[in-house]
């Protein structure tokens, strides 16, 4: 299913722009997380939230304050408080509390943790990515009442978000790419300084990266080789990509993501 159809499955009951606006942070914080941009993915899912809290707040006749004046946390407060009778239990209760949990990891984690901590952004990552697929889908299911039940609606949001594993993996210092289309050793090579960014990798331990990925070491060579115009030797056999660097790995990330 595409955008459009998921347009279709919201609106009504709920705002077309809303609808827009959350289907776009959605998967944004997908792409983000499928990529390993742990933080990038949380910025993300904390404004799908917002999006999907003006969705409910409107559909809900709630007040909406625009700019600076909008507050996810006092309309999540203000739907709680609405009586019964006034809007179904999913739109006053279920997926506000879902949404919270997914706004306070967003609001109060990521780069603001102790500097002396394990970092905890890919966790949270790991957590909010389904959360915010069930609140989708329970959208979707809320949204298409009599019409589409849970798994429905479940199916048709892990459509959307494809693969729900990052495409980079590590493990005890050692990084995977694991990608859905082959990549060059070429490749390899810029994605493992692309994720170490803006931090230097040894030449050895780019030559060992490459190899993991099943390349042998003469390929693994060559390849360092070829990345000579778009990196910054620091003299001591430790390199760093330059700007031209990082847009063509990024440009492999999102044919990857988009794939």
């Amino acid at each position: 299913m595409d955008k459009k159809q998921f347009e279709a499955l919201l609106t009504p009951p709920f705002t077309k722009k809303h609808v827009d606006a959350a289907l776009d942070h959605f998967s944004g914080a997908v792409a983000n997380f499928q990529s390993g941009d742990w933080e990038q993915c949380i910025a993300k899912a904390g404004k799908y939230v917002e999006a999907t809290i003006k969705m409910l707040g409107t559909y809900a006749n709630l007040t909406m304050l625009s700019g600076r004046r909008f507050s996810a946390g006092t309309v999540m407060d203000d739907l709680g408080r609405m009586p019964a009778t006034a809007a179904d239990d999913t739109v006053r209760i279920t997926t506000p509390r879902a949404c919270r949990f997914v706004y306070d990891i967003a609001s109060n984690r990521g780069a603001r943790h102790d500097p002396d901590e394990i970092d905890p952004n890919e966790m949270d990552a790991a957590a909010v990515v389904p959360v915010c697929s069930w609140i989708l889908a329970e959208m979707i299911r809320f949204a298409q009442k009599g019409v589409i039940d849970t798994a429905q609606a479940q199916e048709f949001v892990e459509s959307l978000s494809a693969r729900r594993y990052p495409l980079v993996e590590e493990i005890d210092g050692r990084v995977y790419f694991h990608h859905p289309k082959k990549k060059s050793a070429r490749d390899v090579a810029l994605l493992a300084l692309a994720y170490r960014h803006p931090k230097r990798v040894a030449e050895k331990d780019l030559v060992a990266t490459i190899k993991r990925h099943g390349f042998k070491a003469n390929n693994a060579t060559t390849a360092v080789g070829r990345i000579r115009n778009v990196v910054d030797a620091d003299g001591n056999g430790n390199l760093r990509l330059l700007t031209s660097g990082l847009e063509e790995a990024e440009s492999l990330m999102k044919q990857d993501v988009s794939s």
